[in-house]
């Protein structure tokens, strides 16, 4: 059997201003083939799937389309030459219904026939093995119904090559074993995917080749079959970066979160946490799993005190048996428990909108921190300026300069300045949200380090998180929520992905989950 080209890069160059973002990357993805896109943050991935898909027009070098060399100038081009992105963050209409979103754009007659289109949406969803109700308003979709909406999108304009971006963020594995096997039957009729992904598990289930960047160079190719995770770290990042995720088992715990029935409602009057009720200790990391929407968000901020509640309480222990002291955090904002003498941190999952001021650079968002403890009119920026040298010289944050407004640096380098800067004021209590969602390999491990550091230091570490590997590996206990309610909480040490993730769609059996 032949092996035909589907997409051809020769030399493709792309700078922005004095910023590389590719050099000369040559690159062929075949028919029928899957290939996973790996690199580091900044390694120029994106920006070089933006130019195949029409965003982004090269400096320099060709791309070539079934063998023949093709200019693509917008996201037309590229649909009419076959190819199409599935972007990590979905354009969708909500209040649509999946098949309008499908169509949507498309020239044609003025009026639409529902059913016709209903019709050819469900041939697509039978012909791959796709679940979709095609009449299905997207706000009632789930994030999986959603991703499957997204990519018969760019099935039913004709799409024979498909780029993924960072498609299993979101999905519980059983969802990811669904996509997968999509996938492979995508593969089957001829088509040419290219997935983007830091899951390195996935890329040797899913991918028949890895190619790798580094720094906006092309690295190599290599077959799947014939490499391992630890091979393509290394030839990621240049050097040679363990695997594994430290754990240590702390000699003493103290009970430092007493989280008691907790409820809260969304500004649309829903039920965002139902009864949420678990225990966080000091020298340990509680991790929290559940698919998107699962309250997360809303227990981080309840907690926080950014979050009203409906009902419940927030038992905040002190003392060296965590008994001595309680105080009841329900109905205090941020300031009132900084006040209060009890230093939690919040690392959100909004880096830039909640977390740090993007037009800000690190000295000022240090500041942000302490400069309500000045005594005159005017701002100290001597303690703010060192912190932000402090942070930039132990996390090795790669920016210009420590004034350079954060925006520009790139996702990993934010979440350092961002931790760094809240474990500068020495909690007890850590929350960290999503991460490394989005970060390289590298930098995800800096991250790891930095909160078993903190459990080390008797701090009591809450992480929500999506990858499950990660989970099991870094967590001590996993805490698992389903539409705003605790389905269970289990042992990082010997759960499976399996049981967390029928936990997350509240398929569990009783017997599976270990409550507290």
């Amino acid at each position: 059997m032949s092996i035909t080209s589907a997409i051809e890069l020769k030399n493709i160059t792309k700078k922005f201003g004095n910023v590389i973002a590719n050099s000369n990357v040559s690159l062929t993805v075949n028919c029928g083939e899957i290939l996973a896109l790996l690199g580091e943050n900044g390694s120029g991935k994106t920006t070089l799937m933006n130019m195949l898909s029409g965003i982004y027009f090269p400096d320099s070098g060709t791309i070539s389309v079934d063998g023949r060399e093709v200019t693509i100038r917008s996201p037309k081009d590229a649909f009419n030459l076959g190819i199409g992105m599935v972007h990590q963050h979905f354009k969708l209409v909500d209040v649509f219904t999946a098949a309008e979103n499908i169509v949507l754009g498309l020239t044609g007659k003025s009026k639409l026939n529902r059913k016709t289109i209903a019709d050819e949406v469900t041939k697509i969803s039978q012909k791959y093995g796709f679940v979709l109700d095609p009449n299905r308003k997207i706000y009632d979709m789930s994030v999986s119904e959603k991703q499957t909406a997204e990519i018969i999108k760019v099935l039913y304009r004709g799409a024979n090559i498909l780029i993924l971006d960072e498609p299993t963020a979101v999905l519980t594995p059983q969802e990811t074993n669904k996509l997968f096997e999509v996938l492979r039957n995508m593969k089957k009729d001829g088509k040419a995917i290219i997935i983007i992904t830091h899951k390195l598990n996935e890329v040797m289930d899913i991918s028949d080749k890895v190619a790798v960047l580094r720094k906006g160079e092309y690295i190599d190719t290599v077959n799947t079959n014939e490499t391992n995770p630890q091979q393509l770290t290394d030839m990621m990042v240049g050097h040679a970066v363990s695997l594994n995720i430290d754990r240590p088992k702390s000699e003493k715990l103290s009970k430092r979160l007493e989280i008691k029935n907790v409820s809260c409602i969304s500004d649309e009057g829903l039920s965002v946490l139902d009864k949420v009720s678990f225990t966080a200790f000091g020298g340990e990391i509680l991790g929290v799993a559940g698919i998107a929407g699962s309250g997360q968000r809303e227990l981080c901020e309840a907690i926080a005190g950014l979050q009203h509640l409906k009902e419940g309480s927030i038992l905040y222990h002190s003392g060296e048996d965590g008994h001595e002291n309680v105080d009841d955090l329900v109905g205090k904002n941020p300031m009132d428990i900084r006040q209060m003498g009890i230093s939690l941190a919040f690392v959100p999952e909004d880096r830039l909108g909640m977390g740090l001021v993007a037009d800000m650079g690190m000295v000022d968002n240090m500041m942000l921190r302490s400069y309500r403890r000045g005594k005159s009119a005017f701002v100290d920026r001597r303690l703010p300026k060192k912190l932000a040298e402090e942070v930039r010289g132990k996390l090795k944050v790669v920016t210009p300069g420590i004034n350079t407004p954060v925006r520009q640096l790139s996702g990993g380098n934010v979440q350092k300045v961002l931790l760094g800067r809240e474990i500068a004021s020495a909690p007890t209590v850590i929350m960290a949200a999503y991460p490394v969602r989005g970060l390289d390999i590298n930098s995800s491990y800096t991250i790891y380090n930095l909160l078993n550091q903190q459990k080390s230091k008797g701090v009591a570490v809450i992480y929500i998180g999506e990858d499950l590997d990660v989970l099991l590996e870094l967590c001590d206990r996993i805490l698992v929520l389903c539409g705003g309610k605790v389905s269970g909480i289990v042992d990082g040490r010997t759960a499976t992905k399996e049981q967390i993730g029928l936990m997350m769609t509240q398929i569990a059996e009783e017997g599976e989950t270990v409550n507290e």
